[in-house]
């Protein structure tokens, strides 16, 4: 049966696959390692089946480099769809895919302003509500992974010229620009860099299972699936102790930003201790969903609640710290 499940999930990572990115990977791969496309490509589709990780998982996870047993350690795509899907059911994660509905749930702990579309044509006048700085994030409610989403500059529209690219690009959300902290912004600036906090509730309480800094490489998004680096941060300080990765495996890791040359290692969060409060709070608000990936920047006021993912990311969970974390999950999993 679980052979099964794992050959269906094969024909959906050949269906979703970027074929043209599994192609330049399986042929660094085989420079690399000096072993024929073949046998990798036997090894990859082998691997998926044995650890429940997709097509990409065995190149993201640099599979090719490990033995049998720290292949197991890693919680691949299928292990952690079934993992979120139980933690998150698909009756209570709707808060956590809709923008909209995830800012009425989750006020208190969300300072910028928002305006939809529907009311931005039903009362034009509400523009001005989010238009005090220069710039204006527009995003469609259901994107995911930094997806549907456009950086705007206010005077290059009219409210009406404003409407039609919205209504063209599919963007129902106008988010207030949020101004980072100095030191983020010190560290790279052209995009906001956010903190993610996975927390996982246990027994009534808020645990922590990793934090990680998103830092953008000229980008307005700081995702690792758009070409940017990730940090892992200590929980307890809020200080990055390792150098920052990229997702492409053609990339090595990084210990100072490679466009603003600003050291990554010993880099401190800033109001870490704010930010662990408010994460606290946060995952409470609403217990029914318990395993959470936060989005959070932090300005010079204090931490932003940006948004909650229940499909948190696996590889930002574990590239960053170069090993597989599966284990953490297991007396979640089975309480």
């Amino acid at each position: 049966m679980i052979e099964l499940k794992r050959f269906i999930y094969l024909l959906y990572y050949l269906k979703k696959l970027d074929r043209k990115l599994f192609s330049k990977f399986l042929t660094h791969v085989s420079k690399n390692i000096g072993k024929s496309r073949l046998v990798i490509l036997v090894d990859v589709f082998t691997s998926s089946i044995r650890y429940n990780i997709s097509l990409m998982d065995y190149f993201y996870f640099r599979f090719y480099k490990l033995d049998k047993e720290e292949r197991k350690t890693y919680a691949g795509t299928g292990f952690m769809y079934e993992y979120q899907l139980k933690m998150n059911p698909a009756e209570t994660r709707g808060i956590l895919e809709d923008k909209i509905l995830f800012f009425e749930k989750y006020q208190p702990f969300i300072n910028r302003k928002r305006l939809t579309l529907l009311e931005l044509i039903e009362n034009e006048e509400l523009i001005e509500q989010v238009s005090n700085r220069e710039k204006l994030v527009l995003k469609s409610s259901t994107g995911q992974v930094g997806a549907e989403v456009e950086v705007i500059k206010i005077r290059d529209f009219s409210t009406k010229s404003l409407i039609d690219h919205m209504i063209k690009n599919n963007f129902n959300l106008i988010e207030e620009f949020v101004i980072q902290h100095d030191e983020l912004m010190k560290l790279s600036p052209s995009g906001l860099n956010t903190v993610r906090i996975i927390t996982q509730l246990y027994d009534g309480k808020v645990e922590f299972l990793g934090a990680r800094l998103r830092i953008s490489v000229n980008s307005f998004v700081d995702n690792l699936g758009a070409g940017n680096i990730a940090a892992p941060v200590d929980v307890g300080t809020g200080k990055i102790y390792s150098n920052a990765v990229y997702s492409d495996i053609t990339k090595d890791e990084v210990e100072r930003h490679p466009v603003s040359n600003e050291l990554i290692v010993g880099f401190q969060i800033p109001q870490w201790e704010k930010t662990l409060k408010m994460i606290q709070k946060v995952a409470q608000l609403h217990p029914e969903n318990r395993s959470i990936g936060w989005d959070i920047a932090i300005t010079n006021n204090g931490p932003e609640l940006i948004e909650g993912n229940h499909n948190w990311c696996k590889l930002l969970w574990q590239l960053p710290v170069k090993q597989g974390l599966k284990g953490m999950l297991s007396k979640y999993y089975e309480a």
